[in-house]
């Protein structure tokens, strides 16, 4: 889950790496409030969780205050639109923070090494830019740690990687410093990536955070309740935000055919079988246990909420849930839905032989026996669709 600037910057600050003044507004008349606080010497940036802001105007730098409220009176309300989220955002907040004047950028991230089952500290000389830009036109400016998961980071081995990296030798300390606090943020919020970007070193010598990105790991939020409400408007897609509010499972992947099943594991081998079917998958959406009609019949609306839908595929496994159960939570929800595409419906397990007698009932709802024979049923009724 991704937090906003705002939460990265004071997660960082309370870990003792230096950050920009300033602070999260709504009111055109408080940001100048705070603008003032800075002699009118201010970025205002807009809060929302999405790629390329900057290009799709929510970033701006002023010289004085009342600009500065004025902008933000412009900006609270307005859709953001980026090529990363073509569908934009809606702008509820902006941050207000001092200017820094900038001598050099650097790069600097924690995240999780999968291959080598080790957190792994990222440093680069070439800050200011996208890291995957760097990693392809000049790999060798990036410098790679591996955090040992028993022992930790010794100095020496920190003090090495920035020497490294070309960190100039007055920064030096202080980088060596902002990596020990980035690591130890990094476990302590379960954290599956901090990244700063630019790291700013100013004409004084001073290193500081100016832009901070930090996602947590959804699974531990329960320990972190101060960004439950963050979880609500932490997806790009609106979608996913939506299904983030209901507590539903839901990942959009811009297909034509939707699908639903029980179980993580489930859904994935049905987005296999609709592929070697042709169709495309429309998304991820496990319903969990149970398909009770008005869980059914929330998960319908969030799979019908993307209009590139063409069809529908339910794929359902009774273990201790009744599959005629299942059954009649599918046409209890469908019978109170308008529903003008087709629908696939498999079910197996408990009671399928009596699920599928129902489900045979209706002219709305085609039945299978296989998952095979109903991803290939959906995508053949899709396409005539």
């Amino acid at each position: 889950m991704k937090l906003h600037e705002y939460q990265s910057k004071d997660l960082l600050a309370s870990f003792g790496v230096p950050v920009p003044g300033g602070r999260v507004t709504t009111d055109p008349a408080e940001a100048k409030s705070i603008a003032d606080e800075f002699g009118g010497k201010v970025v205002v940036k807009a809060q929302v969780l999405m790629g390329g802001r900057g290009k799709a105007g929510g970033v701006k730098l002023f010289s004085d205050s009342q600009s500065a409220a004025d902008f933000t009176k412009e900006l609270i309300g307005k859709r953001l639109v980026s090529i990363q989220n073509p569908a934009g955002m809606i702008v509820e907040q902006v941050l207000v923070a001092e200017q820094v004047d900038i001598a050099e950028e650097y790069y600097l991230s924690v995240l999780l090494d999968r291959a080598e089952q080790k957190l792994v500290v990222m440093i680069s000389k070439e800050g200011g830019m996208e890291i995957e830009e760097v990693a392809e036109t000049n790999p060798d400016a990036i410098v790679r740690l591996h955090v040992d998961p028993a022992w930790g980071l010794g100095d020496f081995e920190i003090r090495d990687a920035v020497q490294k990296a070309n960190i100039p030798a007055p920064a030096q300390r202080q980088m060596v410093s902002m990596i020990k606090q980035l690591v130890k943020a990094y476990l302590a919020s379960d954290a599956d990536l901090i990244e700063i970007n630019p790291v700013a070193l100013t004409p004084e010598g001073k290193l500081l955070a100016a832009d901070a990105k930090v996602s947590i790991d959804e699974n531990a939020l329960f320990r972190h309740k101060q960004f439950d409400e963050t979880k609500e408007d932490a997806a790009e897609d609106e979608i996913e935000a939506e299904a983030s509010r209901q507590g539903i499972a839901y990942v959009r992947l811009g297909g034509e055919i939707g699908i639903m099943g029980n179980g993580a594991g489930l859904v994935m081998c049905s987005l296999d079988e609709v592929n070697k079917a042709g169709g495309k998958p429309a998304n991820f959406l496990d319903v969990g246990g149970g398909a009770k009609a008005e869980r059914v019949q929330q998960c319908v609306n969030l799979i019908l909420m993307d209009p590139n839908v063409k069809g529908l595929l339910i794929n359902i496994f009774g273990g201790i849930t009744r599959c005629d159960e299942v059954a009649k939570g599918i046409l209890g929800a469908f019978d109170a839905m308008d529903i003008n595409i087709p629908v696939v419906a498999r079910i197996e397990g408990t009671a399928a032989k009596e699920g599928l007698e129902i489900l045979a009932g209706s002219d709305r709802i085609v039945g299978a026996t296989t998952m095979q024979e109903a991803a290939a049923k959906i995508v053949e009724l899709a396409h005539k669709n």
